[in-house]
């Protein structure tokens, strides 16, 4: 990331890199870019993502605090992007899109067609035709200082900190926004059993937010589960009532070809394209079994 940093065309802005008790530091990594960038390098205990960029906030010297994942490629635009869009139209908050760089491999690029497909996502993840309400999220958002000040940082530090930091600063007045040309290249897993260990996690994540904002769990939610549920039922039916069977496995049918046609179309490869089915049908049932796990221990049965 700190490399394409250095390519910005907007050069007012300051660089904070927070260890968080890496076992490997950054120290040299980032002395090695003192030259080319204002940046600065703080050690700190593990405490997880939302606690460390708190940790940022609070040594921040600017009046915007733009926060992004470690694993994003910044285009050389963004900065200027950003500051152009909000002098126009002045947000407290905002958000943008992730997409897959060229030079990912095959399998991060369906696994970034998945998390940004409407077929999957309902594109809400940096889409200004997405489903309700639009939350920022911490791969690539900023906030103002003066939102900072008045709503503090992350309460959670993990499992959908930062839906709950959007949802909070929502309904305390500020205004927030989509600058859909402020995009990240989002670097994804390298593998499909470490992107279903990353969407169980954002199952579980969604069930946490809900302990804080109850009225912030929608019917679009639940999709994952339902459409999990619908895969166990498919399975029971081809085993026991192959005529049921049918009609489920022509439902399936379709979805896997709107998935194959609609990546074909985006990423203009075959390959990707069939790779995007398995990376569809792992997150939804992954995010599908985190959820409901978290669903029936958190919500049925009030475990904390």
């Amino acid at each position: 990331m700190l490399e394409t940093l250095t390519l910005q065309t907007y050069k007012q802005f300051e660089v904070l890199v927070i260890e968080d008790g890496s076992v490997n530091d950054a120290a040299e990594i980032v002395q090695s870019f003192a030259d080319k960038l204002d940046v600065k390098y703080f050690v700190k205990a593990n405490e997880g993502q939302g606690f460390t960029r708190n940790f940022g906030f609070e040594r921040a010297k600017g009046d915007y605090f733009v926060v992004f994942d470690s694993d994003c490629l910044i285009p050389a635009d963004y900065l200027q992007i950003v500051n152009d869009s909000l002098a126009t139209n002045w947000l407290d908050a905002y958000g943008g899109p992730d997409d897959a760089h060229p030079s990912f491999t095959p399998t991060q690029k369906a696994i970034s067609y998945s998390m940004t497909s409407p077929f999957t996502t309902g594109g809400i993840r940096g889409n200004k035709k997405g489903i309700g309400q639009f939350h920022p999220r911490s791969f690539n958002m900023g906030i103002s200082r003066q939102v900072w000040e008045k709503a503090g940082g992350f309460i959670i530090t993990r499992l959908g900190e930062d839906i709950e930091y959007s949802i909070r600063i929502h309904s305390m007045g500020f205004k927030i926004g989509l600058i859909p040309d402020a995009k990240v290249y989002h670097k994804r897993r390298t593998n499909f059993l470490q992107f279903y260990k990353q969407l169980h996690f954002f199952g579980r994540a969604r069930i946490n937010v809900y302990k804080f904002f109850p009225k912030g769990l929608k019917a679009v939610h639940f999709f994952p589960a339902v459409f999990t549920l619908y895969i166990i039922f498919t399975i029971i039916a081809n085993v026991f009532c192959w005529p049921l069977a049918v009609l489920c496995n022509f439902i399936l049918a379709i979805f896997i070809l709107l998935i194959f046609f609609h990546s074909w179309w985006k990423n203009k490869s075959a390959k990707i394209a069939f790779l995007s089915i398995i990376a569809a049908f792992i997150q939804l049932t992954a995010y599908g079994l985190g959820f409901m796990q978290d669903f029936w221990k958190r919500i049925v049965l009030k475990k904390s």
